[in-house]
């Protein structure tokens, strides 16, 4: 199977930029079995395979398309499921490709996004030697993070978890945490902080667990209440803001600060618009958003359209501006700038729609009236040393 059009079709029509892609190479796939796992249920749309792994094709012809509609640099995000099925040599093809097919002076960023389970000295290496960014799934002490983060037997995962953050630490690879707030860690943050804080952890994103129940259609056990994740982050942010953990970096607060400091907030969930990435499957399908992986948003496949053109296309741009369409209660809000009405699919969870509130706009509204005040001291600071560094 061939591309329908010559890849430079993007250099006639105009290209449109995307930040990164993220990149499901596995699919659905998973070596645990996390219970409120939203990827999961995706094996729904490839029923023909019990197995999804992406084909060398299928590398090749998104690498080169990307590189070539993004010449002065890049950024794959590898996620799953779990991407360290595919195997070690799938990502030593994936840098050799990125070299094949790169140009002079371009740079190629890459992340990981892992459960951590497979992780040996020997991915470790080559993570570190191609500085990839590794992203840890880590929720906290045994009694939080294997509540539900479990194997295909029920078992616990923690340990392994542990085993491959040790090992990068050995290595010296980059890593953070990827934390997931559900309704049984709500009331635990001290916990939480403090079991992460003494592995050596100094990197969060705390990701608010919403999931419906498939047959009742109301909110999942596991799933956080406005106000819990309100509670919750004020108390991450007290403790964020304390002399004692200078280095310490939580991407909601971080991000929030170059908001405040007039620039634009580095996570999608921060900006007025979607849109700056999209989502590849395995099979080269290529969706709006890896919250909305369904057909609905299914904006085609790069073996039979040119990347270039999908980005571009109607169906992409209409999503990417529905974000910014909030409704009348999220544009008279005094915190409009700084969230800009959240994620969209947060929205859906409150009324099935994306022009209306968050269900998590209370508990957002309780975080900036908490944090406001310091975090115009941490701007102001961060904008007179930028001033300093730019003399």
């Amino acid at each position: 199977m061939g591309v329908a059009q010559p890849l430079d079709w993007y250099k006639m029509a105009g290209t449109k930029a995307i930040s990164s892609l993220l990149v499901k190479p596995a699919g659905p796939d998973c070596n645990l079995a996390c219970e409120y796992c939203f990827y999961t249920p995706k094996k729904a749309l490839y029923p023909q395979s019990k197995k999804h792994r992406m084909s060398r094709q299928v590398a090749e012809e998104m690498i080169r398309q990307y590189m070539a509609m993004s010449p002065q640099g890049t950024t794959f995000a590898w996620q799953g499921g779990e991407p360290t099925l595919m195997g070690l040599d799938f990502f030593r093809l994936a840098v050799a490709l990125q070299m094949k097919h790169g140009g002079s002076g371009q740079i190629v960023s890459n992340a990981l996004q892992t459960n951590g389970t497979l992780i040996d000295a020997e991915w470790a290496r080559f993570l570190r030697r191609y500085r990839f960014l590794v992203g840890v799934s880590i929720d906290g002490p045994p009694e939080v993070h294997d509540k539900w983060r479990v194997d295909h037997g029920g078992g616990p995962t923690l340990d392994k978890v542990l085993k491959g953050v040790r090992v990068l630490q050995a290595e010296g690879v980059e890593y953070n945490a990827l934390v997931m707030l559900t309704s049984h860690s709500a009331d635990k943050v001290g916990l939480v902080w403090e079991f992460l804080r003494e592995q050596g952890i100094d990197f969060f994103q705390f990701i608010p667990c919403l999931e419906r129940d498939a047959e009742s259609g109301e909110m999942s056990e596991y799933s956080v209440t406005a106000e819990q994740y309100g509670e919750f982050m004020c108390e991450v942010f007290d403790m964020w803001w304390e002399p004692e953990c200078p280095e310490t970096y939580v991407r909601l607060f971080n991000d929030l600060v170059e908001v405040y400091a007039g620039g634009e907030g580095p996570s999608c969930m921060l900006k007025e618009r979607c849109g700056e990435y999209v989502v590849i499957e395995h099979n080269g399908d290529v969706y709006a958003c890896d919250f909305f992986v369904d057909r609905e948003h299914c904006v085609g496949n790069l073996l039979k359209t040119p990347l270039a053109e999908i980005v571009a296309s109607e169906k992409l741009e209409e999503f990417a501006l529905a974000k910014g369409n909030a409704g009348p209660e999220c544009e008279s809000c005094r915190w409009w700038q700084q969230c800009f009405g959240g994620c969209p699919k947060d929205r859906i969870y409150g009324t099935g729609r994306t022009d209306c509130a968050s269900y998590l706009c209370a508990g957002y509204k309780m975080v900036f009236e908490h944090a406001d005040a310091r975090l115009r001291e941490l701007a102001e600071q961060y904008q007179q040393e930028r001033g300093q560094c730019e003399v």
